[in-house]
Order: structure tokens, then sequence, then C-alpha cells
């Protein structure tokens, strides 16, 4: 769904965010204002009108979505205007401000608008390309059947480790205790976990495993490949966890980035006729 909407019909929201940032271009350039362009002209109300009308339509998205079968609009369609034209704001505000700025409430606001559209444009990069890197990572099982595979490893590890010295039983007890997924924001985010107690122990075993003998050598081999399948399994997991939190993750920036853009708006807006 999330390639398609951006080629939805043939790509009309990008030709029709094409078209309207090219009219406004070109009736900017024709525009010659006395003090040069500014938003207080005659085509700076309107553009900031024009682009003040597309932050609440785009904004509204985010409660469309939600209420199915409300509007001619499908939810793909609309996604798919969500994105164009949200990026054309760019060009239309830019614009608005006669690329006037300083520290004010109307720059700010014009930043925390694009902060909303990185922010967009990030989180549709994520749709995009994420699935096919769950896909490849999973490779055809799921988060359950790996949690449930690492689980019976851990058994049958610990059971191999009982026949070894204590040494290695001890650690190993202590690893598979140890072993977390998930944590904090930025181990989530990492997919990986460098200090994971699976791995070292699996390098402990390794370096030991060269000098044990007969079934004693057997038997450390054995663990080695369980303990390496393990890790490999606990590293789908953890990627699989970022995965689905970068799909998220976006959000919590995105849509208290819009409440914020809505009410700097309503400030500028305010200030504009009011106070200026």
């Amino acid at each position: 769904m999330h390639q398609s909407m951006l080629v939805f019909r043939e790509f009309r929201y990008l030709r029709v965010a094409l078209l309207l940032s090219v009219a406004v271009i070109a009736v900017y350039a024709w525009h010659d204002p006395a003090g040069g362009a500014n938003g207080g002209s005659w085509y700076g109300y309107t553009l900031g009108t024009i682009g003040a009308l597309l932050i609440l339509w785009l904004g509204w998205f985010g409660i469309r979505k939600r209420r199915y079968g409300i509007g001619q609009m499908t939810l793909q369609e609309w996604l798919s205007a969500h994105v164009y034209l949200g990026v054309s704001l760019i060009i239309i505000a830019t614009l608005h401000t006669g690329f006037q700025f300083g520290l004010n409430l109307h720059t700010f606001a014009y930043g925390l608008m694009l902060a909303v559209i990185v922010s967009g444009i990030f989180g549709v990069v994520m749709y995009i390309r994420i699935p096919d890197l769950r896909n490849e990572n999973l490779a055809g099982v799921t988060l359950d059947q790996l949690v449930s595979q690492i689980a019976d490893l851990s058994e049958q590890t610990q059971q191999t480790a009982g026949q070894l010295p204590d040494d290695i039983t001890h650690a190993l007890v202590a690893a598979q205790e140890s072993v977390r997924i998930g944590g904090s924001a930025r181990r989530i985010l990492a997919g990986t976990d460098r200090n994971c107690p699976i791995a070292a122990v699996l390098q402990m075993v390794t370096a030991q495993a060269t000098s044990l003998i007969d079934s004693d050598a057997a038997t450390a081999r054995r663990l080695v490949s369980l303990l390496a399948r393990q890790s490999q399994l606990l590293e789908q997991v953890r990627r699989e966890v970022r995965f689905r939190a970068l799909l998220e993750v976006w959000l919590y920036l995105h849509i208290p980035l819009t409440i914020g853009l809505i009410a700097a708006l309503g400030a500028h807006v305010v200030v504009v006729f009011f106070y200026w």
C-alpha cells in the first residue's frame, strides 16, 4: 500500500503538487510589490491562505485515517495527497515569507512546518523500505516462532553444557538469565546488542573447546553450534524489534510537531491580523 500510494493513479497528486508549485513560483516571479516580496502583500496573503488551508487539511488526515468509510477519498488516495501536497508546502510557505526570516513567531512557525514535513518524509521512507527488510530478516517465519526457537535452544544449550566443566556451565546459565531484548530506546533503535551475553559465552566456549579432549571436545563443538544459532536468532529478533520501532517512532515526533504547528499557525494569524 505504501509503495502504491506514491504512484496512485499514475502520480496524480505528484502532478497536482508540481502544477501548484510551478504556478505559485511563476506568479511570484511576475509579482513585483513595492518594497519587495513579503508576506504582507496581496500575493503574500494569498499564499499564506493557501498554506494555512493546506496545513489544516493535511492535519485532518490523522483523524480521517481512523474514521473508516467517511468521505469520497480512499485512505490510499488521501495518503498520496498528504505526501505530495505536504512537500509542496515548502515552496508555498517559503514564497509566502518573501524570504524574510528572523527571531520571531512567524519564523518559528515556518521552522515547525519544515520539521513536520521532514518527519513525514522520514515516515514515508520507513514505510516503503522496512516491509522488504522485515521480510528478508524474518525469512518466512514469525516473531513468535523465532522466540520459541530461542527458548528451545536455551534449554538445549543448558543440557549440553551440563556435560562440560563447571565454569562453562555456570557462565552459560548466567548468560541465559541475563539475555535481554529491547530495553532503552537507544538499544531498540540500534537493533543489536554489542554486549550480548550469549555472544560472549560463545567466544569463551570456542576458545576453551581447543583444550578439551575426546567426548568433552565433541560436546563443546555441539554447544558452540547451538550457541551460534541462538546468537543468530537473537540478532534476528532484535532487528525485527528495531524495524517495528522505526515504523512507529517517527509518529512520536510527527504528531506533536503537527499539533504545535497548528497552534503556532493560529498564533501567527492572530498576530498578523490584530497586532501587525
